[in-house]
């Protein structure tokens, strides 16, 4: 005896998995002035800066970490 799961939802087989019926628009996407756009840019740097900066500090401490651990200060 086999099973055959039908599917009740109807769509075209054309469309993506994931498509929805109301369609969302990021705000990154509906921005159109170009001040908008240039702060989005602004704040995505300041962003990436931070991250690179603390990256920075955590990798700093490593060579501190390996002399407590080794001399047992």
């Amino acid at each position: 005896m086999t099973l055959i799961q039908k599917s009740t939802e109807s769509g075209n087989a054309n469309d993506p998995a994931n498509d929805n019926d109301q369609p969302v628009l990021l705000d990154a996407v509906s921005l159109t002035d170009e001040e908008n756009i240039a702060d989005l840019v602004r704040r995505t740097e300041r962003t990436a800066l931070w991250v690179v900066l603390g990256m920075g500090g955590w990798l700093m401490l490593v060579p501190a970490i390996y002399v407590v651990l080794t001399h047992g200060i």
